[in-house]
């Protein structure tokens, strides 16, 4: 019987392959969301976006297994 530790190790591999197949298309993402968001807040908010995405953007190339110490707490 599989554990919790197991599905959950599957799941972050299967997040992984995901991330590696298809990196460039949640980066495109990311960046127009910010767009649009930024748009609409008419700049109001943009450090705060900008931060935001590049945490994004860190957290998928620590899935991607990208660099060393990337991820949603490494600093902009």
């Amino acid at each position: 019987m599989d554990t919790i530790k197991d599905k959950l190790g599957l799941a972050k591999d299967k997040a992984g392959h995901l991330a590696q197949q298809h990196g460039g298309k949640i980066e495109s993402g990311l960046d127009k969301a910010a767009r649009t968001v930024d748009s609409k807040t008419h700049g109001k908010y943009t450090e705060k976006i900008d931060t935001g995405v590049h945490k994004a953007k860190g957290a998928l190339d620590h899935l991607k297994g990208g660099k060393e110490g990337a991820g949603p707490d490494t600093p902009a």
